[in-house]
């Protein structure tokens, strides 16, 4: 079976990240995922479900989210929690890259 497609984004350090598309109609959080909810190209929720177990903040910007987004992505990124964490801030203030394609 072929990889998923994934679409770039370039976080607001410049940072470029290859984002893999979910079905928002399927849409579940893995305990060990991180991802991305977004409506078109703005950015809604981006976290774990850690984050919408464990914090009250996270788990209401995730409901909203979830409610609006036309979109959500699976994101690969390190496992301990400063990288996560710092993956998190970079992506909140992404934007999709046009006219560039990862494989």
């Amino acid at each position: 079976m072929p990889s998923p497609r994934h679409v770039n984004w370039r976080g607001r350090s410049g940072r470029f990240y290859a984002l893999t598309p979910e079905r928002l109609d399927s849409f579940v959080l893995s305990t060990d995922g991180l991802y991305m909810l977004a409506r078109g190209t703005l950015p809604l929720w981006v976290g774990t479900a850690h984050d919408v177990i464990h914090d009250a903040q996270s788990r209401a910007r995730f409901r909203l989210a979830l409610a609006a987004a036309d979109r959500a992505f699976a994101i690969a990124a390190e496992e301990d929690e400063l990288s996560r964490m710092t993956v998190v801030w970079d992506l909140e203030g992404a934007e999709p890259v046009a006219g560039l394609s990862a494989a």
